[in-house]
């Protein structure tokens, strides 16, 4: 499968395949190139994985750099940024030299941020490891770092000229990892009218079971929701804000729960899937069927609907409060009020601001435990 969009008239795609061989090699090839190739990895990446990657690339005789890194947030920061164009720079890359990501959505910033910047932008490619990845971050333009515990901070729009999907990758995901992404799709199907929420409904089992026949008709749905939005509004002045549905009070709870219980306490997306309940909660100011339906969704994945398990119940009063506070550091921010999503139908999001600072407090009561 692949998808092809343009974008301030160049072609961009997505590869969706089984087998990484061959796939790689022949997108390389038709980009004009030096053949100079930086791979930033990620740690946790099966190593058989980065060898196969590795030799392909030697196939064609390119000059290849390797550079590993962890994908955890802390790194998400501008020492690890510095690290990568240092790298660049020590081995005299060009702006016609390729960065090659492979990792989630830490190393895809990063690793985008880096080609954005460097000598103001290389070739990038990126191939997403992580469920989240593959059917959000990974398109889409965006990237960016953290500083001074604000998420994204500082960031551009830089757009990867291809983005390779593999069965090989999925297949390895450990299982927390892989359900976090389901959120992501949730989001998707509930924003534009599409099959997506009937797929997630009828073939859970198979989408749980990694069945490449079904998961990759989903990501490719998924994606080209994604592709909609962003194509209509790059920079994200106004309807792509539509894709940050469930993300105001989800990079809330990341803060949070890191700072007050331990780092990466929730996977982005198991956030995105308490968000988006959160952002359904505050449209309506009380329970919906729209707010059980993805509760009953969430279910049959498995993901989490409450903030809180009872072994962390001590911390519920700092984590209210801070959730809290880090709800109006939301970059979508433009005023003294934080914009969400407010959603009330299927199909029908609406870009509002959270105005009612009773009602934060309470929604955020209503899923702490």
């Amino acid at each position: 499968m692949i998808i092809n969009y343009k974008i301030n008239n160049e072609i961009h795609n997505i590869v969706i395949s089984d087998t990484i061989k061959k796939n790689i090699v022949s997108q390389v090839e038709k980009v004009k190139s030096d053949k100079k190739i930086l791979l930033v990895y990620d740690n946790n990446i099966n190593l058989d994985i980065i060898k196969v990657i590795q030799n392909e690339f030697k196939i064609i005789g390119v000059d290849l750099v390797s550079v590993r890194i962890s994908g955890k947030k802390k790194n998400k920061n501008y020492k690890i940024l510095l690290k990568i164009i240092d790298v660049l720079i020590s081995n005299q890359f060009t702006k016609n030299s390729i960065l090659v990501s492979c990792g989630g959505g830490v190393v895809g910033d990063l690793s985008n941020f880096a080609a954005s910047i460097y000598l103001r932008g290389m070739v990038y490619f990126h191939i997403p490891t992580t469920m989240t990845a593959i059917v959000d971050s990974c398109i889409g333009g965006k990237t960016a770092i953290n500083y001074k515990n604000v998420i994204n901070s500082i960031g551009t729009y830089y757009h990867p000229k291809s983005v390779l999907i593999f069965k090989e990758i999925i297949d390895n995901l450990p299982e927390r990892e892989y359900l976090a992404g389901i959120p992501e799709i949730i989001k998707c199907g509930l924003i534009k009218k599409t099959s997506l929420l009937k797929f997630i409904e009828n073939f859970h089992t198979e989408i749980k079971e990694r069945k490449f026949k079904i998961l990759k008709k989903v990501i490719f749905e998924t994606l080209k929701v994604k592709i909609y939005y962003f194509k209509k509004d790059i920079y994200e002045k106004n309807i792509r804000l539509n894709l940050n549905f469930g993300h105001t009070f989800a990079h809330a709870i990341e803060m949070a729960t890191d700072k007050y219980i331990k780092k990466d306490f929730f996977r982005h997306g198991e956030a995105v899937g308490l968000g988006m309940m959160c952002e359904i909660y505050y449209s309506y100011q009380k329970d919906s069927k729209l707010l059980n339906y993805v509760k009953q969704i969430l279910d049959l994945y498995q993901l989490p609907t409450k903030i809180l398990s009872e072994k962390n119940f001590k911390d519920k009063a700092k984590i209210q409060s801070e959730i809290y506070k880090a709800i109006f550091l939301d970059k979508k921010k433009l005023n003294r009020y934080p914009r969400y999503i407010n959603m009330k139908k299927k199909f029908k999001p609406n870009i509002k601001e959270i105005k009612n600072f009773n009602l934060i407090n309470l929604t955020i009561k209503k899923f702490l435990n």
